[in-house]
């Protein structure tokens, strides 16, 4: 509300375009939210988890393929590479537009405003190693508290001017556009703000449940939300002169310190919301296949999505604190808000259209009015963020840029990688042909043996072979695999067959949301009725050292990246939980 009437791209504050303005909130929330995210988009729940990631899964397993496979797979990549701009900028903006709440109460605290922002935003971030459940004790009463605040102090402006609420008929809002023409159109981009936690709200399913968040949404979030918003707008037509800060100025004088702490500890829920949501996208992006290895700490027994990335949280932190630095007002941020969200909600769109097509089985009249409706709306958001690229919109587009970058750089490294390693490779049939013809030195206990590929014999096996000249009693060939779904039924976590000469081969299979722990499943085998006993059985990972070369492939700078994100990606050996010192690693150069 602020920003419609008090920012850099502020209409004139009238009876008309309070009315207006109201209109435009109310139905943002009403078909983007409740009716597009909470009644459409979240059933497209990849068996429970949502994110752009996990709809772009749930088309994984449509026929088609080729060039329009390789597009959708675009689309959803850099729809789930903005969400990581969303993640710096939500925390900066929330944060730091709360705080700002001191400086309405007596300007000596315009020069604390920054510094107080970056201290909390800091105790956020270190308090995330909690968990979501842990955070969520404290949070859930405070996060009532807040919305019975909003509610209340809405229903006080309301009950003055109750005329505010005709603002429910859309009519208000087509005649804002009237009358403002572009410049009202424009105020959409503005008025995006209040619908900004969308996409968030879906890549949590995983952590809270579909469930609960619409529970929580129709019985207490959207109520409150409009009662403030509405209580807001009956503030401004009976005291134009509030529009500097209207939430604020709702409150007596008495109540605004309380309100700006209130308001600092539901910015910061705010923020957890986005933070939880980039730690479930990496955790997604890293079993795809999009990212390295990353260290992914597990803070509840109970709730496997609930999930705490160090290496992500330090540099969402970071980033935070440069934007609060750089941009240092809230209302300069409020400019590069939006443009990211936007752009990822017309991509959730088209995904939605194709999964409604390909995996419910829609027809393309069904199917096509509800992606056109809901299309409409978005590219109208889209259109009036747009114009907020050179004011700030730029940062959320540099950082997918730069994500995506990253992310089809490693995907494309790992292909790349892999050809480079079955060029040195044997098939199996041969190997197991060479060990019948010229039996090696055979030693007591197991051997498991890692490797990417399911039908070549690992590079690590070749070389503990050639250069130790003994093979184990038992030998196992592991692969493991990533799932486009995000549990894998214990029945179906691993296979093997036999080969032949003592050699297994044996295929472990995971969710996007699994992290793999291989001695828990080895735990479970057992090989002509034997059993694998973790004293008696070593791990050889194979670790390679890229060379960088003209060799067709990738543009040197993108094997220089990959190179890099290879050398900084967590250990194979604690990434999949193999005890320590049970592990042996062979290694190679790869001319890449």
């Amino acid at each position: 509300m602020r920003e419609c009437f008090h920012g850099p791209h502020a209409i004139d504050l009238t009876r008309g375009s309070v009315l207006g303005v109201l209109s435009l909130i109310f139905w943002s929330l009403i078909l983007i939210i409740s009716v597009k995210y909470i009644v459409f988009v979240m059933r497209a729940d990849n068996r429970g988890e949502g994110g752009t990631l996990a709809l772009l899964s749930l088309i994984g397993h449509s026929p088609g393929g080729g060039k329009r496979r390789w597009l959708l797979v675009l689309t959803g990549l850099f729809g789930a590479s903005l969400l990581y701009g969303d993640g710096m900028i939500t925390p900066a903006i929330t944060v730091l537009s709360a705080v700002e709440g001191l400086e309405v109460a007596t300007p000596l605290f315009s020069p604390y405003v920054i510094p107080l922002t970056i201290i909390i935003l800091i105790i956020l971030f270190v308090v995330q190693r909690r968990g979501t459940g842990g955070i969520g004790a404290v949070f859930g009463p405070l996060i009532m508290v807040w919305f019975t605040v909003l509610a209340a102090l809405g229903i006080f402006q309301i009950v003055q001017e109750p005329h505010v609420l005709v603002a429910v008929n859309p009519i208000y809002a087509l005649r804002l556009w009237q009358a403002g023409g572009w410049h009202a159109f424009l105020i959409l981009g503005t008025v995006f703000l209040v619908v900004t936690g969308g996409e968030s709200l879906y890549l949590d399913m995983g952590h809270f449940g579909a469930r609960p968040i619409r529970l929580a949404w129709f019985s207490v979030v959207l109520p409150a939300l409009m009662l403030n918003y509405f209580g807001q707008g009956a503030l401004l037509i009976r005291d134009p002169g509030a529009a500097d800060n209207p939430f604020y100025n709702m409150a007596p004088s008495w109540g605004l310190y309380p309100l700006v702490i209130l308001s600092t500890a539901a910015a910061s829920v705010a923020s957890q919301a986005v933070i939880s949501g980039a730690f479930s996208l990496t955790r997604q992006a890293v079993q795809l296949g999009y990212m390295p290895r990353m260290e992914i700490d597990h803070t509840s027994a109970r709730e496997i999505g609930q999930i705490y990335i160090p290496a992500i949280n330090h540099a969402l932190m970071l980033s935070c604190i440069a934007l609060v630095i750089g941009f240092r007002t809230s209302s300069n941020l409020a400019a590069a808000y939006g443009v990211a969200v936007s752009t990822t909600m017309v991509i959730t769109t088209i995904l939605l259209f194709v999964l409604a097509r390909e995996k419910w089985g829609w027809s393309l009249l069904r199917a096509g009015s509800l992606a056109l409706f809901f299309m409409v709306i978005d590219l109208a958001f889209f259109t009036a963020n747009i114009i907020k690229v050179p004011d700030g919109g730029w940062f959320p587009l540099l950082v997918a840029a730069a994500v995506i970058i990253l992310m089809t750089t490693w995907r494309r490294g790992r292909e790349i990688l892999n050809e480079r390693l079955r060029e040195g490779s044997l098939s199996q049939e041969l190997f197991l042909s060479s060990v019948a013809s010229r039996p090696p030195i055979r030693v007591p206990g197991s051997a498991v043996f890692m490797f990417r590929d399911p039908d070549s014999t690992p590079t690590a096996l070749l070389h503990n072979l050639k250069h130790n000249k003994v093979l184990h009693e038992r030998v196992v060939m592991m692969t493991i695999e990533t799932a486009e779904i995000p549990h894998v039924a214990p029945e179906e976590r691993f296979s093997i067959e036999p080969l032949g000469q003592g050699v297994h081969r044996m295929v472990l299979r995971y969710g996007f949301m699994e992290d793999p722990d291989v001695p828990a499943v080895m735990s479970q085998v057992k090989i002509d009725g034997k059993g694998f006993d973790e004293a008696d059985t070593t791990y050889f990972l194979g670790r390679e050292t890229l060379v960088i070369t003209d060799r067709p492939g990738m543009a040197i700078w993108r094997e220089k990246i990959f190179a890099w994100m290879t050398r900084n990606a967590t250990g194979a050996s604690f990434f999949f939980r193999l005890p320590p010192n049970r592990v042996v690693e062979l290694g190679a150069q790869i001319e890449f």
